[in-house]
């Protein structure tokens, strides 16, 4: 006795709704990293430079092969207000 095809339908839409979902997520996780494969393994230096590029180009992913910075990137540091405690 045969498995009748009404009974692979749902696999069917199982399966298809998984590939979306893969597809979907790898065109996001795309999009996000300008079309450029994902960082992993990051420590503080990575973190570091990705600030600067942000401010440098406007995108965590974008870098420049200008040697001068923009105007304005002097007044735009990355250090942040502390708290005195005195």
């Amino acid at each position: 006795m045969g498995v009748p095809f009404e009974a692979l339908i749902p696999y069917g839409i199982i399966i298809g709704m998984f590939g979306l979902t893969g597809a979907g997520l790898s065109a996001v996780n795309w999009y996000a990293n300008d079309g450029k494969k994902a960082r992993w393994n990051r420590d503080l230096w990575d973190r570091v430079m990705m600030e600067r590029d942000l401010r440098l180009t406007g995108s965590w992913r974008g870098q420049s092969s200008n040697p001068e910075a923009p105007k304005g990137f002097e007044l735009n540091h990355p250090w942040k207000l502390e708290k005195r405690m005195y």
